[in-house]
């Protein structure tokens, strides 16, 4: 096979106030004509913008990028819209941006069809198609805002399929899947790359979709540091630097028990790496990021600021239903949520758990049934009685941050507390503790426009937290994070309700958050 794609001692460099932040670091890749290639790697490293590079949405900074021959990062701007619209399928990870509201899932499928000239029989049929390849031939007319997140997501990838692109490239397909659905999409993926010779260049978080590649790939600090091929029994390479650097995986790293320092040993011509039992030992017992403070009596301004007794009944919903055109995710509905608790509320995509979090919130309104939070029936509430309830008493994390770009994480955390009437000294101090405890100490100054898609998600759980609510809402809080990141998350989210007594209530997929949770509550299941 050929290279379809060759990418050359690539660096890109986002611009800041203070200099510039380095996002590739002289990244190196080929991906080969008809190959699936999967890009796996923790959030910050680069993943985005290769594959913004390799679409032509961005030019390198430095490095070479060659799709089919073309020179991508020295196209003219209108030479690369044509190599898009013409050579590729593009399915990005704010998936939401690619489908107008006022189309039907058949006219979004069939637009890139369209523009190429395609006659509406044609376009009609390969949108019933593929709809009916990810499940949802029985939504033909449905409109994107009748859509939980997940099938939105499946539609996007469907409009980037449809024109049968020479080159795929998706960024988190599966993001916001339940794990049968994700299966289906990355097979989905891997059998219409082969059916007419096409290639995909996928980034995904999503352990499975190493079953589905040819090749799976690993990106860290910016550069490639191991990579394995389809296959080879669970054996891959890993590169080797300039001075003898070796960039081991850090999964690998963690299994064989590897913190901080390693041996290192030459038996028969096999350089071995095995765990420093010291290094190991002081670093399980350093100190971790701190949590959020726990809420205590008459502390500092802000609302809702009162101690919660353990398992006291903070949420409650009753004979909740919601019904969008002839589909009806939430029909009678009880459930109770209760202080000190971390409730996983699960289910296939479409089952209705975003629409849940959205009644709780006070976001939507149902169609009959009531939800009580802390006393207070919405049902008796206007729009601005419930827009006021949830700036007192509630922290409602979306499935799109709703960040302001050009803020940086610390001034977008700060705003958050501002607006809840937080004076400077305590809303600096809780800002900073937060940020901390998600990671983000190092990127507080960056504009959240420079972050990679984990590193915004955990901006808007550090603004959520910072508050302190009564009850806090996540939905998908996990999706875009690496594994190491939402194992992280989840024992925060843990600790957070068992200190101060928040109603931690998240919508998720995730195996790694649902056993971490107290309680899950399935939806859709029979």
């Amino acid at each position: 096979m050929r290279p379809l794609v060759e990418v050359r001692d690539l660096f890109h460099i986002y611009r800041t106030v203070d200099g510039g932040v380095p996002a590739l670091q002289g990244l190196t890749l080929t991906v080969e004509e008809g190959e699936t290639c999967v890009v796996l790697g923790p959030s910050g490293s680069g993943k985005s913008t290769l594959l913004r590079l390799v679409a032509g949405f961005e030019r390198p900074s430095a490095g070479l990028v060659r799709v089919a021959g073309l020179d991508v990062g020295a196209l003219p701007s209108h030479r690369r819209a044509r190599y898009r619209s013409r050579f590729l399928g593009y399915a990005d990870q704010h998936y939401w941006r690619a489908l107008a509201g006022e189309l039907t899932l058949r006219m979004l499928v069939g637009v890139q069809l369209g523009l190429a000239g395609e006659p509406a029989g044609e376009r009609d049929g390969r949108a019933i198609e593929l709809l009916e390849r990810v499940g949802l031939g029985d939504r033909l007319d449905a409109h994107p805002r009748e859509l939980s997140g997940g099938e939105q997501q499946r539609v996007s990838l469907c409009a980037a399929l449809a024109h049968r692109p020479r080159l795929l490239i998706a960024d988190e397909p599966t993001g916001e899947l339940d794990r049968a659905s994700g299966r289906e999409v990355f097979a989905l993926i891997s059998e219409l790359a082969r059916e007419r010779g096409g290639t995909a260049l996928v980034v995904s978080h999503d352990p499975v979709s190493a079953e589905y590649a040819d090749r799976v790939v690993h990106i860290r600090d910016g550069r490639v540091s191991a990579e394995q091929r389809s296959g080879a029994g669970g054996e891959g390479s890993v590169v080797v630097g300039r001075g003898g650097w070796l960039r081991v995986p850090e999964e690998l790293l963690s299994s064989a028990g590897i913190v901080g320092r390693a041996r290192v040993a030459l038996r028969d011509r096999d350089l071995v790496l095995a765990a420093d039992s010291e290094a190991s030992d002081a670093a399980t017992q350093a100190p971790s990021a701190p949590a959020p403070a726990p809420r205590v009596q008459g502390s500092a301004a802000g609302a809702g600021e009162t101690c919660i007794a353990a398992s006291q009944a903070l949420v409650e919903a009753r004979g909740l239903r919601r019904t969008f055109g002839d589909v009806s995710p939430i029909d009678g509905l009880h459930a109770t949520f209760r202080a000190g608790r971390v409730v996983a509320v699960t289910g296939p995509s479409g089952s209705g758990k975003t629409t849940l979090l959205q009644l709780i919130a006070g976001l939507d309104v149902p169609d009959a049934g009531t939800v009580v939070v802390d006393g207070v029936d919405l049902a008796g509430l206007d729009r601005a009685g419930r827009a006021e309830l949830r700036r007192t008493r509630l922290a409602f994390i979306g499935q799109t941050p709703g960040l302001v770009p050009f803020l940086s994480a610390r001034e977008n955390v700060t705003l958050g507390l501002t607006l809840r009437g937080f004076e400077a000294p305590e809303s600096e101090r809780r800002t900073t503790e937060t940020l901390a405890s998600v990671g983000l100490e190092e990127h507080a100054e960056r504009p959240v426009s420079g972050l990679s898609a984990g590193q915004r998600e955990r901006v808007a759980v550090a603004r959520a937290l910072a508050a302190r609510p009564l009850v806090l809402i996540a939905d998908e809080p996990t999706a875009r994070l690496d594994t190491s990141s939402a194992v992280a998350l989840g024992a925060l989210l843990v600790e957070v309700a068992r200190s101060s007594g928040t109603a931690v209530i998240c919508a998720t997929h995730d195996p790694l958050l649902i056993e971490q949770a107290d309680e899950e509550l399935a939806l859709g299941s029979t």
